[in-house]
């Protein structure tokens, strides 16, 4: 088990999901959930086209010509992880997306993350992408054979317990993509990596109230409803979390996080107005 906790904190999936190896004498359909297995971790689980698939890689590593460990390199290196990952981030979030989905954590400290980026800068892409594949940590913990998965939720002697707390931050559960996410392109990591101080444990998908809420910097959300929402509605009063609004009055680069408390007979418009103002609902609780 990583923790007793794993189904409030919404790992319970990957708890489950165990280790993907190449063993010996495989068959071809050990090596097609093996093809899988690497798509949906290298690429954060994001959803890929048949048209997508790099059907020339897929068949080295089927006719037994390449590792898994060289098939993690070459889709990293692709076009497509590029496309995906690359090119739509800042390169701190590139960077923390490298470091989830090769070696299976987040970055324990800004060192990491600056040796990276210069790395990038100096000797370019593919060199950075070959730090992580040919590391000592890569090859102790997946070796040639062995899927990359989520390590950052095991704690073993000498590891940084920043990392454990830093992975919710990566990972937002076992049905969400890294391109799917409220925070988009930014980094989730910058400013607890810059003060060197831990991240807070915040609930994957699905696993308690309110997991993808961020408060408004001001502070200005309402922790509480007081009496009913309106006349003539019923008692029961329903919390919506919001994320990512686009307020009428800001410029449409412009987003904010909001709450509003709303009776059962006007959930239904308000869901429908955060939807035409572009906004994402994280949750729907009941206040009251």
């Amino acid at each position: 088990m990583i923790t007793n906790a794993a189904s409030r904190l919404g790992t319970t999936a990957y708890v489950e999901n165990g280790i993907t190896e190449l063993r010996p004498n495989w068959t071809p359909e050990d090596a097609k959930v093996v093809v899988n297995a690497v798509y949906r971790h290298v690429l954060g689980n994001d959803y890929i086209m048949a048209s997508e698939r790099l059907t020339a890689l897929e068949s080295l590593l089927n006719n037994g010509q390449i590792t898994v460990r060289e098939f993690v390199r070459a889709l990293a290196k692709s076009e497509l992880y590029k496309t995906k990952f690359l090119y739509p981030n800042f390169h701190t979030r590139v960077i923390e997306l490298n470091f989830k989905h090769l070696l299976g954590r987040a970055p324990y400290n800004e060192a990491e993350v600056i040796e990276h980026l210069n790395r990038y800068q100096n000797e370019g892409y593919d060199a950075d992408i070959d730090s992580y594949i040919d590391s000592a940590e890569y090859d102790a913990s997946f070796g040639d054979s062995t899927v990359p998965y989520y390590r950052g939720f095991e704690n073993k002697v000498g590891d940084q317990t920043t990392g454990f707390t830093r992975m919710f931050r990566l990972y937002r559960g076992y049905a969400n993509s890294d391109r799917s996410q409220i925070e988009g392109s930014n980094s989730r990591l910058a400013a607890e990596l810059a003060q060197n101080s831990a991240s807070a444990i915040v609930g994957a998908s699905g696993s308690n109230d309110g997991w993808a809420y961020r408060p408004a910097k001001q502070g200005a959300t309402p922790t509480r409803a007081f009496g009913r929402s309106s006349v003539g509605s019923t008692d029961r009063l329903y919390r919506v979390e919001v994320a990512a609004v686009s307020l009428p009055r800001y410029p449409q680069v412009r987003r904010s996080n909001r709450e509003y408390i709303v009776s059962y007979e006007q959930l239904s418009n308000t869901l429908q107005r955060i939807n035409k103002m572009g906004g994402k609902v994280a949750s729907v609780t009941i206040a009251q």
